[in-house]
């Protein structure tokens, strides 16, 4: 055990200035070899890193429902708040906050699908962790000030690198390099003590082909929900070299995160007298009097990652991209536990020496079989590979293959701080040490065939293999191999230059998370997606309408219920699916007003369900699937007064949903309605800065008391998220 630890904590010292070494040293030895074969030439090929793109993005001619989202839509309300939020006017798109106010610890459901379900790719690079299949964004915070552009994809999507999506892509492309040298200072301040600083700046191409760029930033909060606190830090530092044929590009970028837990929810009776209350780190005396709360009861952790793309023109039909990526994370959270609480309120054995590992302690000639205590739960993960793509494109055709081979080494264990009757020999020795592994290898074609004038035709194929090992006694021994075939198929047809109709059928297969090998005997998941759309573009006006059928065998369903991290716990049902229409669109009302209008309707069942309540099975017929709203609508209205002032007024209805599957009632969230409001000044000085730019944002500027996330253990336990009442976020950038 300690030789393995030991092996541990040196593998733990490769932090993010051993990645910045490795990473650059490459850099610099391709950029050399380069040199010699470029000559010094201003004429740029258009594009260089179009292959990349083309590998991850869709377009209007591909018969997939998605969304863009670029670094223009995004700055105006980019004031702190995390990417999840700033996605939150998206079609299909529900999101919450544990904070409440959009700090810390936020997540995305997409057509009633959870974040583990969301595909997210940065450059083309998995993010989601791979074990937990979650996206944790508290660990990249201000990432949205480094991003290009953003695609959502709902559904299927198309062949990426990552976990099979069953609700949607997300792919991020991270800001391109700079022909001008620049500088950027932005601030902004809000509600609960909320602040971010961001500092960001450019070389331009020195020599006409070399950049650096780089983002330093802090982000601070105490959060709507009493001890939310948030202390947020994060880095970006990309190096591009431009040739006439040839783009590198290194990064690295990381975060820490150390942030109060407030993952626990808050119970009806609770929540009437005081929205705001913060259970976690209770601390109680023997005889159930409450005494306060553990100061130190946070979630803390480091991710660090770096990234190598080399985009390489072959001829003007050909182009290539290969990258190697590096994934660093290490951190813990760290809990009180309580005897008095788990053994009286949650009916636990988290309290029991037993639980431990321990033997009873003898006091007084009175055996202890339970006691408080402090631990931490400890990850120290490792995630590398590589991702490849080629891609040929003539009048006709455009072809695109390429695949990904990646590796993640993950180690779990915990350390005991203190014990109230203790047992020396365990304080501070690793516990319940058990390594996990994950090898993740991928294939995948892509053709898009104009077969005439007016039709496309569109097919896609991946070939996935994924070897998942665990053992310990939360999972048992796992030791699981799954190869998938994920194929997909397509038609566009072009009516004339306003109006295209497109049908798509996709198929996903999708292995099991960690939390779901802690619930037992699990099975992969399948989803067949059917895809009906109809796109109208003209100068002032643009609608999107798609209609969708996805249907699912062993569907992992939320069950309400959230493991002791907060990670949602899900369970297999046989058949299930989801039918739904969604519309956005944008007019263009005159040269000042702009309105941008989505909804989706839809209707989410699992067919035939069957209730287990560990004595019987109750046949339940169709119910509706948890955390699914059936009507989800947003609105942008936009008006320019004067130039340069923008001022945008945003709506968001999400529908009542349940957050079970046996819709008994005691579980469901209530609808919601909210209202913001955004608004942008830039003034563009003759000297010092190029541009100046004012932000103001008020949430919920109405004061709703909504609920947009929550908790139904069962038996009536449910709890509830409670999201923030007007607040207000305001910041000045420089450029220069």
């Amino acid at each position: 055990m300690n030789t393995i630890f030991k092996d541990a904590k040196i593998l733990s010292c490769i932090g993010s200035k051993s990645i910045l070494f490795f990473l650059f040293s490459i850099f610099f030895s391709l950029l050399s070899v380069t040199s010699f074969s470029q000559v010094k030439d201003t004429t740029k090929v258009n594009q260089l890193d179009e292959v990349l793109v083309s590998a991850v993005r869709v377009t209007t001619k591909t018969p997939v429902s998605f969304s863009n989202l670029d670094k223009k839509e995004i700055a105006p309300r980019n004031l702190g708040q995390d990417i999840p939020v700033l996605m939150n006017y998206m079609p299909s798109v529900v999101t919450t906050s544990d904070a409440g106010n959009g700090f810390g610890y936020t997540g995305i459901r997409v057509r009633g699908s959870d974040a583990t379900r969301v595909n997210v790719t940065i450059n083309g690079i998995p993010y989601n962790d791979s074990e937990s299949h979650g996206t944790f964004w508290v660990n990249m915070p201000d990432f949205a000030s480094s991003v290009q552009s953003l695609q959502l994809q709902r559904g299927v999507g198309t062949s990426t690198n990552g976990a099979g999506a069953f609700g949607a892509s997300l792919n991020m492309l991270t800001d391109s390099y700079s022909k001008k040298s620049s500088g950027e200072i932005s601030n902004s301040f809000g509600s609960f003590n909320s602040h971010k600083h961001t500092v960001k700046f450019s070389t331009g191409l020195m020599n006409d082909h070399f950049e650096i760029a780089g983002r330093l930033s802090t982000l601070k909060s105490d959060g709507y929900v009493d001890r939310a606190s948030s202390d947020l830090k994060s880095y970006f530092l990309q190096g591009t070299y431009v040739g006439k044929t040839t783009l590198i590009k290194a990064l690295v970028f990381g975060g820490k995160e150390r942030t109060y837990q407030s993952w626990n929810g808050i119970d009806a009776v609770t929540m009437a007298s005081n929205r705001r209350y913060n259970s976690v780190g209770e601390i109680f005396d023997n005889s159930g009097n409450f005494e306060g709360f553990y100061k130190n009861q946070i979630d803390n952790y480091n991710q660090d990652h770096a990234q190598l793309h080399w985009n390489e023109k072959i001829s003007s039909r050909w182009s290539t991209n290969l990258a190697f990526h590096y994934t660093k994370g290490k951190g813990y959270y760290e809990e009180y536990v309580d005897d008095w609480k788990y053994t009286n309120l949650y009916y636990a054995d988290d309290a029991q020496y037993s639980f431990l590992g321990l033997n009873p302690i003898v006091v007084d000639g009175q055996t202890i079989t339970s006691t408080d205590y402090t631990r931490r739960k400890w990850l120290d993960n490792d995630f590398y590979g590589t991702t490849f793509s080629a891609n040929y494109k003539d009048e006709k055709l455009n072809v695109i293959f390429g695949g990904g081979a990646n590796r993640y080494e993950g180690a779990h264990f915990t350390e005991l701080l203190w014990l109230q009757y203790p047992s020396n020999s365990q304080i501070g020795v690793p516990m319940d040490y058990n390594m996990a592994t994950k090898n993740d290898v991928n294939v995948f074609a892509k053709i898009n065939y104009q077969l005439c004038t007016n039709v496309n035709f569109f097919a896609d194929a991946q070939l996935r293999n994924v070897h998942y090992k665990a053992n310990s006694v939360d999972t048992g021994v796992v030791n699981d191999n799954f190869n998938f075939f994920n194929p997909k198929a397509g038609l566009t047809y072009t009516i004339n230059n306003s109006n295209a109709i497109y049908f798509s059928y996709a198929r996903a297969n999708r292995e099991p998370n960690r939390t779901d090998y802690e619930g037992g005997s699990v099975k992969p998941e399948r989803l067949n997606d059917f895809e009906l759309g109809w796109r109208y573009v003209a100068p002032k006006t643009q609608i999107n309408l798609n209609g969708f059928y996805m249907k699912y065998k062993d569907q992992l369903v939320l069950t309400g219920e959230l493991d002791n991290v907060g990670n949602p716990i899900r369970t297999n049902v046989g058949k299930s699916y989801r039918l739904g229409l969604e519309v956005d669109a944008r007019f263009q009302l005159d040269k000042n007003w702009a309105i941008s209008p989505n909804f989706t309707l839809s209707d989410n069942k699992n067919i035939d369900f069957v209730l287990d309540n560990g004595t019987d099975l109750i046949e339940l017929g169709n119910t509706n699937i948890a955390f699914s709203p059936k009507l989800i609508a947003a609105n942008s209205l936009m008006f320019s007064p004067i130039a340069n002032l923008q001022l945008n007024l945003l709506s968001k209805f999400v529908g009542s949903q349940y957050m079970n599957n046996i819709n008994d009632g005691q579980g469901k969230l209530k609808d919601y309605f909210i209202n913001d409001f955004n608004a942008t000044y830039t003034i563009f000085p003759k000297s010092i800065f190029q541009a100046v730019t004012i932000s103001v944002l008020a949430n919920n500027f109405a004061n709703r008391s909504y609920i947009s996330n929550g908790a139904d253990y069962g038996g009536g336990y449910v709890y509830y998220y409670p999201q923030a009442g007007a607040n207000f976020l305001a910041g000045l950038t420089l450029k220069f």
